[in-house]
């Protein structure tokens, strides 16, 4: 499917965002003049570099924003903003701006701006997640608990709080009885004997009490130093970002694709609507989701696109799924028999690449863990029941259902370290364990070669499977401060509009492994969560006919075509990192070494808020390129890496 594909974890996103590569020579004295410029400054710091500087237009719902370069300097290309009024904004931690700001913009003319920036008197109100952690006391273990908060939660309320642990045992509870979409702007209480499990595998007491000792129940400030993390600099500040507001601070995208025509979609976690946008108008369409089940929480969460391009999503705690027909604009509805629904009974997860195969598409409910498949020809479910580890018994805690061309389904265990494989003729299920211990594989892709990629929220790793040879490979994300890996050979491979020789790229995909630059395989350290992954054809002059070392079987060598993988890390204390898998791409080897961070999407660019991104560029920092196609994925505070798997 040439879809292009993208996750959004939950979250109270009121925002898309836009990033896409400036070139490096954006500041260059030989490029048109730009439409808006200026400099940013302080009196601490002088002339700052790193600094976000937004603009948006009176009226408008879309803002455009730069990075500062090393003088402090910004500037907003021509075209990139119509004639008019804009409000200028920055973002640069422990800073807010001295003043406000604004410019008028003209078809012809350079406005110019000066933004002041002065020290924030309350520097806890601009901590994001990731600092939050640096900054606060305890043990990675005690910290690693609340990576099962922050993909919805922001850790500043809880900071602030002054419940003693007795009061924070009273708040787990009641949060067990809440539907996960819950905001405090629209709580939905479970139904019935619903319930959640909030420890998540923790000791609810042990984190009770240690909360307890780091937010403002025992004195009226915090006894340790609030932390920052750096700003942006050098190439990572050639970027531009493109933020659309949506409609209402009630919608939550939760994930986030695009159609064949590059309209984007997303699935409302707390809300039942599907979204449209418009990424050239920013214009905003939700469809309402019919009401099944009276009562119970509403929200969507998995959303998938069909061979015909209509969006399929999971109906949650409705425990249903629906089928939007883009021509008719209408919702057909498949729900969990009554005989065995459930007052906890959600349907989040589906696959649906290989339905065209059998008419069958594979659900997910979370309660008890069923693996339902539904008839597409006679509108029947069966119930397959829930799977468990051979070894330890434990139910397989599916967070991803996948399947290939053959429609086997692949069950991504995030409650452990497992890949279950389900036939799709005998309805057999074989388990696979990822060579990382409770690595928690969490979302995935099947790939058009039939392989599986997923990614590894507690392994910090990107996992592989492959079916035809039943080997699975981790890719360790590297960990920050690792020294650096040789680079490539330089702009030889580079991917732009003008990408290297098939001669050079072939002689130099020709040598050894052993004798190769290191570049494109990434190193032995590394972290990972969520997965997206949309194949692409190699570009002609790019391919390179190489045996992988778990393609071969029987002596045979698998013509692979170039495969780049794109992932996040949030970034806290490296021990802490989760991964989100979101794409891949095939592109040559880039000049910059594999394995450092993309600092296009360094901390900095989105503060508190989850958010769309869709990268422009597929350079190693993004350097745009003509028949580069976009690819979408999330931010939470994160640093971007890139992975050839090569």
């Amino acid at each position: 499917m040439e879809t292009k594909r993208i996750l959004l974890i939950t979250g109270g996103a009121l925002a898309l965002i836009l990033l896409q590569a400036a070139p490096a020579r954006l500041h260059a004295q030989s490029m048109p003049a730009p439409a808006l410029s200026g400099q940013v400054t302080s009196a601490e710091e002088g002339p700052m570099e790193g600094v976000v500087v937004s603009a948006k237009k009176d009226g408008s719902t879309i803002s455009i924003s730069v990075v500062t370069n090393a003088a402090g300097r910004f500037a907003f290309p021509a075209g990139r903003l119509d004639p008019g009024h804009y409000t200028l904004k920055a973002r640069a931690a422990g800073y807010e701006l001295d003043g406000e700001t604004a410019a008028d913009v003209s078809t012809g003319q350079e406005a110019k701006a000066e933004v002041k920036l002065k020290k924030v008197k309350n520097l806890s109100a601009h901590l994001t997640n990731a600092e939050w952690l640096i900054s606060i006391p305890g043990t990675d273990e005690q910290k690693r608990f609340l990576l099962n908060c922050t993909g919805c939660h922001t850790l500043e309320r809880i900071l602030k709080s002054t419940h003693n642990a007795d009061e924070f045992m009273e708040v787990f509870h009641r949060m067990s009885l809440y539907y996960p979409g819950s905001t405090p702007l629209k709580p939905q209480r479970l139904v019935g004997t619903a319930t959640r499990d909030v420890e998540r595998g923790g000791n609810g007491r042990k984190t009770a009490e240690w909360l307890a000792s780091v937010n403002l129940s025992e004195q009226p400030t915090w006894t340790f130093p609030l932390k920052t993390q750096p700003r942006l600099t050098g190439k990572s500040t050639h970027v531009i970002i493109t933020e659309y507001d949506l409609p209402n601070p009630l919608i939550q995208p939760h994930d986030v694709m695009l159609d064949r025509e590059g309209n984007v979609w997303y699935s409302d976690f707390g809300q039942m609507f599907l979204g449209k946008m418009d990424p050239k108008t920013g214009k905003v369409t939700q469809y309402p989701i019919p009401v099944v089940k009276p009562g119970s929480p509403e929200g969507t969460l998995d959303l998938e696109f069909d061979k015909d391009d209509n969006p399929w999503v999971g109906v949650m705690y409705q425990s249903a799924i629906a089928k939007f027909d883009r021509k008719t604009e209408k919702f057909q509805m498949w729900s969990t028999p009554k005989e065995w629904d459930t007052d906890g009974g959600q349907l989040g997860h589906l696959a649906i690449e290989g339905a065209p195969l059998d008419h069958k598409v594979w659900i997910k409910n979370s309660d008890v863990g069923n693996i339902y498949r539904l008839d597409l020809i006679s509108n029947k479910m069966e119930n397959l029941g829930n799977f468990k580890d051979p070894q330890t018994g434990k139910r397989i805690g599916t967070y991803g259902i996948h399947s290939d061309a053959q429609n086997n389904a692949y069950l991504l265990d995030f409650s452990a370290g497992n890949i279950v494989k389900i036939d799709a003729k005998t309805k057999i299920p074989t388990v696979y364990r990822t060579p990382t211990p409770d690595s928690r594989p969490r979302r995935g892709r099947v790939d058009g070669e039939g392989r599986l990629w997923f990614a590894e929220y507690q392994g910090n790793a990107i996992g592989m499977f492959d079916p035809e040879t039943e080997h699975m490979t981790e890719w360790k994300v590297p960990r920050r401060g690792a020294p650096r890996m040789t680079p490539c050979p330089t702009a030889t491979a580079m991917p732009g509009p003008a990408p290297c020789s098939p001669t050079t790229w072939r002689a130099w995909m020709s040598k050894p492994a052993s004798t190769r630059n290191t570049c494109c395989r990434a190193p032995p350290t590394s972290a990972a969560s969520m997965l997206t992954i949309r194949r692409t054809p190699a570009r002609s002059g790019s391919a390179a006919t190489t045996a992988h070392p778990s393609s071969r079987s029987s002596g045979s060598t698998r013509v692979r075509s170039n495969l780049r993988v794109w992932f996040w890390t949030p970034s806290a204390s490296p021990s802490l990192r989760h991964t989100h898998l979101v794409g891949t791409r095939g592109f040559p080897c880039p000049e910059r070494g594999r394995g450092e961070p993309q600092p296009a999407c360094a901390q900095g660019i989105c503060k508190k808020s989850i958010s769309l991104v869709r990268l422009a560029g597929c350079g190693p920092y993004l350097e745009p390129a003509s028949n580069c196609p976009a690819l979408w994925y999330t931010v939470l505070d994160p640093i971007c890496w890139h992975l050839d798997p090569n």
